[in-house]
C-alpha cells in the first residue's frame, strides 16, 4: 500500500510540475489558465487520494474525501469566472502567428536613431 501511495504522490508532483511549466512557458492569460486549471486539479486529487490511503479507513480519510470533491469542482468553476471575467473586461486571446503579449517591445524599436 505505501508503494501506490508513493506512485500517487509522484503522480500528484509531476502534474503540479506541468502546471507549474504551463504558467512560465504559455505565451497568454487563457492558455497559461487552461494548463494550471487542468493539471492541478489532477494533481490535487491524486495528493489528497495519496492521503486519504495512508490515512485508511478513518474520520481524516472521509474529511479528505470531501476535501477533494469540493476542490474537484470548485477549481474547474473557479477558472471559468477567472476566464470569462477576463474576456468580458477586453483581454484578447492570443491568436498564432501573432507576437506573443509583451515581443514587441524590444530594445531598440521606436528609436530615432
Amino acid at each position: 500500500m505505501i508503494a501506490l501511495v508513493l506512485a500517487l504522490l509522484a503522480l500528484g508532483l509531476f502534474f503540479h510540475a506541468v502546471a507549474a511549466l504551463g504558467v512560465i512557458r504559455l505565451p497568454d492569460f487563457y492558455t497559461r489558465l487552461h494548463a494550471v486549471s487542468k493539471a492541478e486539479t489532477l494533481g490535487m486529487l491524486c495528493v489528497v487520494a495519496a492521503l486519504a490511503l495512508h490515512a485508511g479507513p478513518t474520520l481524516l480519510a472521509a474529511k479528505l474525501v470531501f476535501v477533494a470533491a469540493f476542490l474537484f469542482l470548485a477549481n474547474p468553476t473557479s477558472t471559468h469566472a477567472l476566464a470569462r471575467a477576463a474576456f468580458r473586461t477586453g483581454l484578447e486571446p492570443w491568436l498564432r502567428g501573432a507576437p506573443a503579449p509583451g515581443a514587441g517591445a524590444g530594445a531598440g524599436e521606436g528609436d530615432a536613431a
